[in-house]
């Protein structure tokens, strides 16, 4: 019995030192997640951040047609998608449904959109354009004829000293685009 005595208080030390031992490891690493959430949560304010003062394209529909010409654009470029979309709701100022306002990515460009439920006395205008910089001919002859369908043909697709190859037109929403092949 004298031997077991001693046994016992060596055993309950033994294992209070190795939880002790355990609770410490277990300490250090929840306050290294803890440090590495902190970074990554203030990793993603800064991007959240720095994503508010991009430059992005606002067009201003005024035939709500916004999401028709929104949709166009999208199945016409590749990596292109809607980011958000918030409608006009019933007894608003903007036609129900309607788009109050939208953001999209062409070919991961920022673009912004919205049916105006006002009617100004101005539109979309040629001196302000998207600029397209084509890989190759298919491209270019492909974004050509599909945007100035139902549209405008400003410079018919040729060499004009500046370029290889280049065009003008303006789509069938009165968007201005400059197609150009690199």
């Amino acid at each position: 019995m004298k031997k077991i005595i001693p046994l016992l208080i060596l055993s309950t030390i033994l294992v209070n030192c190795t939880n002790s031992k355990v609770e410490n490891d277990t300490i250090q690493e929840l306050n290294l997640v803890k440090k590495e959430r902190d970074n990554l949560q203030e990793n993603i304010h800064k991007v959240k951040a720095s994503q508010h003062h991009k430059i992005a394209s606002f067009l201003t529909f005024q035939e709500e047609n916004a999401e028709q010409a929104m949709n166009f654009y999208i199945n016409l470029f590749n990596n292109s998608k809607v980011i958000s979309l918030k409608r006009w709701g019933k007894n608003s100022s903007g036609k129900e449904g309607s788009i109050m306002h939208a953001t999209f990515k062409l070919n991961n460009k920022l673009f912004m959109c919205s049916d105006s439920p006002i009617k100004h006395n101005w539109d979309f205008t040629p001196a302000v354009s998207n600029y397209v910089e084509c890989e190759n001919e298919q491209e270019l002859s492909k974004l050509f004829i599909k945007l100035s369908e139902k549209g405008k043909v400003m410079m018919p697709l040729n060499n004009y000293g500046f370029s290889t190859k280049f065009g003008f037109v303006e789509d069938q929403f009165g968007v201005s685009w400059q197609l150009n092949l690199k």
